[in-house]
């Protein structure tokens, strides 16, 4: 009967520790690995535009193009001359809260931005709608960027803050 005991006992204990039972080996897994730690958001967005040249002074050519393709394409869910949300947010400040590769990436890769940049994320948690893409060229979302900063300069009286 004891060697029966011994031997039930022994089996168990080679189950326990072979099925987890003893979590000394995973505690000090555990404990070894590094802290992953949350990388800060990227402040020029997620796509192809890594670098923006800014005009000094503004182009009034690039302001006026900017302007009308906002008119066609923007203006319905963006209001101008606020931060106001109309569906998306509005344009006042932009360009002192975001820099200008952001706007660009955003408006030119706006799915990879809307499904992976945490300042994108929050936003459309915010708004509700997926901003649509609107197949602009990077000639046109530069126009746009300069109309961006025209708006604040005008309208805020200060442009450019959100230059890295």
């Amino acid at each position: 009967m004891k060697l029966l005991s011994l031997a039930l006992t022994i089996i168990l204990t080679f189950f326990l520790i072979a099925c987890g039972g003893d979590q000394t080996e995973r505690k000090t897994t555990e404990r070894e690995r590094p802290a992953q730690k949350e990388q800060a958001p990227d402040p020029r967005g997620i796509g192809p535009i890594t670098q923006v040249e800014l005009n000094e002074p503004l182009d009034p050519n690039m302001i006026r193009r900017g302007r009308a393709i906002s008119d066609v394409k923007c203006a319905t869910c963006h209001k101008y001359e606020t931060e106001e949300r109309l569906v998306g947010p509005g344009y006042l400040n932009l360009t002192n809260r975001r820099s200008p590769e952001w706007i660009m990436n955003m408006i030119l890769n706006v799915d990879v931005m809307l499904d992976e940049d945490p300042i994108a994320r929050k936003m459309l948690e915010e708004c509700l709608v997926r901003m649509p893409n609107q197949n602009i060229s990077e000639e046109e979302a530069r126009d746009l960027l300069e109309f961006f900063r025209h708006i604040d300069e005008e309208h805020a009286g200060v442009r450019d803050q959100g230059v890295l």
